[in-house]
């Protein structure tokens, strides 16, 4: 068998410990397990970010703003170089099953931080962009946690949220319409918690249409 990630071949490491759960076939080699950062201790309790103590600058920032709109993100890995490389493969030039690899990792940390059982609300991407990528990667992770995509939004225009400053990414102009409102409390799905508008602008929506407590779950951080 071969790393979905590297390729490389994989020598399965069979022990007393995992003989019975052996028959599943391992997907990533030591390498490009231990090379994604697993967040274990987040620093901010509100966005996952690991270089903080308590609240982060950029979360009391937000709550000026946006305040309550937001209960809190749980992210799996840091952002860092490898999972970067991962992202753009994955993302941009198609390799839409890389993410299996990690889904255990995945699925392990939504029912750790989530155990009850709420809508999983995915971020839509604009026609043009999905014609691009060819799928919602928002999508493709509510399926790689076992569940079905709730569409509540629309998103209006092209520009990617990768081209813009930090200032620029706080700042923009809320780029989702409501399409349906709810009266639960729902999950939402993304790829990656950069600055955090992009989650704050679709829960500012479904707030202020009568959802209750919205939260967030992206895969990086």
């Amino acid at each position: 068998m071969r790393c979905l990630v590297c390729l490389n071949s994989i020598d399965p490491q069979v022990t007393w410990e995992n003989f019975l759960q052996f028959h599943e076939k391992d997907k990533l080699c030591t390498d490009c397990s231990k090379h994604m950062e697993r967040i274990t201790r987040p620093g901010c309790p509100r966005c996952f970010r690991t270089d903080s103590k308590g609240v982060c600058y950029d979360c009391e920032r937000w709550e000026e703003s946006y305040d309550g709109v937001l209960e809190k993100n749980v992210s799996v890995f840091r952002y860092n170089d490898f999972s970067k490389e991962v992202v753009a493969r994955w993302k941009y030039r198609g390799d839409y099953v890389l993410m299996k690899a990690y889904q255990m990792d995945i699925l392990n940390s939504f029912n750790l931080h989530y155990p009850e059982v709420f809508p999983l609300v995915a971020i839509p991407l604009s026609k043009a962009r999905l014609k691009e990528r060819g799928f919602n990667q928002s999508e493709a992770i509510i399926r790689l946690l076992q569940g079905d995509p709730h569409h509540l939004l629309t998103r209006t225009g092209d520009e990617k949220q990768s081209k813009k400053q930090r200032s620029e990414r706080i700042h923009s102009t809320n780029p989702f319409t409501l399409t349906k409102a709810i009266h639960d409390p729902i999950i939402l799905i993304d790829d990656i918690y950069t600055t955090g508008s992009t989650l704050r602008h679709a829960a500012s929506l479904l707030k202020k249409e009568g959802c209750p407590h919205v939260y967030a779950f992206t895969i990086f951080r």
